[in-house]
């Protein structure tokens, strides 16, 4: 049978040609302008600033202390709660999940926010209750989040999931067989535990904390509302100010490419860790892990799992209601001081919050619809080997993950504020950015679900007649639709909560939530960004629960 032109290789070369310019462009700008003067001309005056001059040397080395001893701190807390939570008879398991999942998806510039209403030195809750309850003067304080060492403790807690989830999973995945073939050749639970369990979980313990670490070291949005007030800048909140006024863009691109690299780095190092064949477990069918019976103890694990939790989720969300349903945050909580003040400020008196939620809406919708197509695309190109070059696709796809917010944000400026493309103003560089950000968490979960779709489907249409594009449409999409969904669910929750790069590409008529709460933050309105806050929270968790329900084929994607 002869077969027209086929229009599927078209739109298929088209989709691998924007993969490609996405990750592309922007860093090649970033590379570009590191390496050049305001003239044009190559220099390497950019790299020797960032050595010699202390204002530029003295943010990365704050940055590097906070993500280390963040990071660690978040291993020590995540490695017993995830024991606990996997190998035990721990009460309230699913719930204590559930919690770090929580705290998981809660933007950590909105955590920041919260514990400045909680450990502000003067108005912080916790400190309120700490001179009622010991006596102590109108000024004095216990906390002070606005230190080097509240903002790693801030940062600690929205970034212990990360360890918290790869180390669950490892825990899962150990199999009783190996503690009764301990047990019978005479080991004890803490030599079950010391010569079999960890050598098997160390490379989880150890990829989680560097993907912690790398969360601490790009993260913009807890050092910006923390430390810049403390007066003292992070790597990420340096860049940043390096747009203000003058801007000097080549000098951040110069600060930004070696974060890059610096990313590239561990994620390499974390990929070797996990894919160590040594760790490997081979074998059949394995039995579930055998929980340990905690007996007595379980009460105060439960207790200790629950203090945990008071961090990242109780404190936090307590505060923020409570901000957002009384007059002034400094008021007690009581029935003469509620008040919908804050209600009526962000939705009659402050005029860009509904533009903001109309443009959220609009770059979640639009980007996390554009992703889900590239990705089902390109999952679908990649796995059924069906264009030249396909093996390099997951790598194209996969590669914004080592790009942080930050950089994206600056090789974006830097490619679209001049001709030809003029799109900086526009909503179109916005969804350029999370299009390119959100891209791998897209991929990895349409590739996943990919597996375990045979071919046979789809090559019984061609024999009647279809396109790649109709096999695609007609078949291989409607078999995927909950990973679909998922996948759309994702990336709109990535978008909303999405600051790092959004800051440096917004403007007055193309604000986004998350960065009114920024800007709200600067003004000290705490109880409207309380109320924007729950706002995100809501949306946020609504489509959690429902993704939660679906039949999804593919693993969920770590973030």
């Amino acid at each position: 049978m002869t077969r027209g032109f086929d229009f599927s290789r078209l739109l298929f070369a088209g989709v691998a040609l924007v993969l490609a310019l996405l990750v592309v462009l922007p860093i090649g700008w970033l590379a570009y302008y590191s390496v050049t003067d305001a003239d044009g001309g190559l220099t390497l005056a950019n790299f020797v600033k960032l050595v010699t001059e202390p204002a530029m040397r003295k943010p990365v080395v704050i940055t590097l202390q906070i993500a280390v001893f963040s990071s660690l701190g978040a291993c020590v807390v995540a490695v017993p709660l995830a024991w606990l939570v996997a190998r035990t008879d721990l009460p309230l398991r699913r719930t204590i999940r559930a919690l770090v999942t929580a705290s998981f998806v809660t933007p950590p510039f909105l955590g920041a926010v919260a514990w400045e209403l909680l450990a502000a030195p003067n108005s912080g809750l916790l400190n309120q209750w700490a001179r009622w309850l010991f006596g102590m003067d109108d000024y004095d304080y216990v906390f002070d989040i606005y230190t080097a060492e509240g903002l790693m403790f801030c940062i600690g807690c929205y970034t212990f999931p990360y360890v918290f989830t790869l180390l669950a999973n490892a825990l899962d995945n150990i199999p009783a067989d190996l503690d009764d073939a301990s047990h019978i050749l005479g080991g004890g639970a803490w030599v079950t535990l010391r010569r079999i369990t960890l050598p098997l979980i160390l490379p989880s313990i150890l990829a989680g904390t560097l993907v912690a670490f790398l969360q601490a070291l790009t993260i913009f949005g807890t050092p910006a509302i923390l430390a810049l007030p403390a007066g003292f800048h992070t790597l990420t909140t340096k860049i940043w100010s390096l747009f203000q006024v003058p801007p000097q863009p080549h000098l951040a691109a110069a600060a930004a490419l070696p974060m890059l690299l610096l990313t590239l780095g561990v994620l390499q190092l974390q990929r070797w860790l996990l894919g160590r064949r040594s760790y490997v477990l081979v074998g059949g069918k394995n039995s579930p892990p055998r929980r340990l019976a905690l007996g007595w103890w379980s009460g105060p694990a439960l207790i200790l799992c629950l203090l945990i939790m008071m961090n990242p989720i109780f404190l936090p969300y307590g505060a923020l209601v409570k901000a957002a349903i009384v007059n002034n945050i400094s008021d007690s909580l009581s029935w003469s001081t509620l008040s919908a003040r804050h209600l009526h400020f962000i939705l009659w008196e402050f005029s860009g919050t509904r533009d903001a939620m109309v443009n959220t809406m609009i770059l979640g919708v639009g980007s996390a619809s554009i992703v889900t197509f590239i990705a089902l695309v390109t999952g679908y190109l990649a796995h059924r080997q069906l264009v030249p070059g396909h093996r390099f696709l997951p790598a194209l796809a996969m590669a914004p993950i080592a790009v942080p917010g930050i950089v994206m944000g600056v090789g974006l400026f830097l490619v679209y504020t001049r001709p030809p493309f003029m799109l900086y103003g526009s909503l179109s560089i916005l969804v350029l950015a999370f299009v390119t950000l959100e891209m791998p968490a897209g991929f990895q979960q349409v590739q996943a679900a990919m597996r375990g779709l045979h071919v046979e489907l789809e090559e019984a249409s061609r024999i009647f007649g279809a396109t790649r594009l109709q096999a695609l449409r007609q078949i291989t999409a409607p078999l995927l639709r909950t990973t679909i969904i998922a996948t759309w669910s994702i990336v709109f929750i990535g978008v909303i909560r999405e600051l790092s790069a959004t800051i440096l590409l917004t403007t007055s008529n193309t604000k986004v939530i998350s960065v009114v709460i920024y800007d709200l933050n600067e003004s000290g309105e705490l109880g409207a960004i309380a109320v924007l806050g729950l706002f995100l929270l809501v949306v946020t968790f609504a489509i959690v629960l429902t993704v939660n329900r679906l039949p999804i084929l593919g693993g969920r994607v770590q973030r």
